[in-house]
């Protein structure tokens, strides 16, 4: 059972976690060129958006067949499982708290006049960074998982 369980959080990762976080990191480049525009186009923008939106909905699979393999494999107290679960909890919480919410402002300025776009630049220059750490976060935690130091299940 463990397997399947390591199989589908896997896949869930691969399928899920990747296309968010390219889709989160392509949107910042698109948002400032869109902002800077004399007629901008939000066609793009809002496809980004919304692949950010729904894979990360259908992130939340990755943690939770995460947690499933840790009770199976019994190392639910194991630090590098702990950190890695603190560290999917901190980038949960960029996605959510940060990234969404900006991209949907961006979208929403994108249509407004241009002294209103102007104005949000500096912002979606910052959301690159924010998408980065995001990304940088989910590159942690595969290390960790990967790595597993002091973890008791071998490697």
């Amino acid at each position: 059972m463990n397997k399947i369980l390591l199989s589908v959080h896997v896949l869930a990762a691969i399928i899920f976690i990747g296309p968010v976080t390219v889709a989160a990191s392509m949107f910042p480049p698109v948002a400032r060129r869109e902002l800077a525009a004399d007629q901008p186009e939000t066609a793009v923008l809002r496809v980004l958006h919304r692949i950010s939106n729904i894979y990360a909905i259908g992130g939340i699979a990755v943690p939770v067949f995460g947690i499933a393999v840790g009770a199976g494999l019994g190392v639910l107290g194991e630090i590098w499982l702990i950190i890695s679960m603190a560290l999917t909890a901190v980038a949960a919480g960029v996605l959510v708290v940060a990234v969404l919410p900006l991209q949907a402002e961006v979208i929403a300025t994108a249509g407004l006049d241009r002294t209103a776009r102007a104005a949000l630049i500096p912002r979606a220059r910052r959301l690159s960074m924010t998408t980065g750490v995001f990304g940088l976060l989910w590159a942690s935690v595969t290390v960790l998982m990967i790595v597993r130091p002091g973890s008791t299940t071998g490697v």
